[in-house]
């Protein structure tokens, strides 16, 4: 005789489709007994920096054009260094723990790799590591904040 298959709860993959949208996150999974669904998406969106960058300044644009331009520049205050994106939406802690010491401060020489803040998703750290070597000079997220994906957390120099 054949193995049965336990039926797919097709309202629960809408539901957890549902929380994906809603949340806006790229991936969730649950475990019931010995079944284990996973739902993920893509999500096909050009960076927030790409939408807002000033046009290139190899000629000079009219005046009126300049014009049109500044409130887009103003949007998005230039800073000086690489900025590190949030790599998911969740809450932003800037210490290990409720009064401790942050991982970083203003001013301090970072290496690759070193721990700048966790985000806590769906009740796990994540723990954000700085892509490369160099000087905080900016961290742009207060500690127990909420951040989303692709928003810029710290500034390297």
């Amino acid at each position: 005789m054949a193995e049965r298959k336990p039926a797919i709860d097709t309202g629960l993959v809408k539901d957890l489709a549902a929380i994906l949208t809603e949340t806006d996150l790229t991936e969730i999974e649950i475990e019931q007994g010995e079944m284990r669904i996973r739902v993920s998406r893509e999500i096909h969106a050009a960076p927030a920096v790409h939408a807002v960058a000033p046009a290139p300044q190899a000629a000079p644009a009219p005046a009126a054009a300049q014009g049109a331009a500044a409130p887009a520049a103003e949007a998005a205050p230039a800073r000086s260094g690489h900025e590190v994106p949030s790599p998911m939406v969740g809450t932003a802690y800037l210490a290990p723990a409720p009064g401790s010491a942050p991982f970083i401060e203003v001013g301090q020489t970072v290496k690759e790799g070193q721990t700048l803040l966790i985000i806590e998703a769906m009740k796990t750290m994540n723990q954000i590591p700085a892509p490369r070597a160099g000087t905080v000079t900016e961290i742009l997220v207060n500690d127990s904040e909420p951040v989303e994906y692709g928003q810029p957390l710290v500034v390297i120099a």
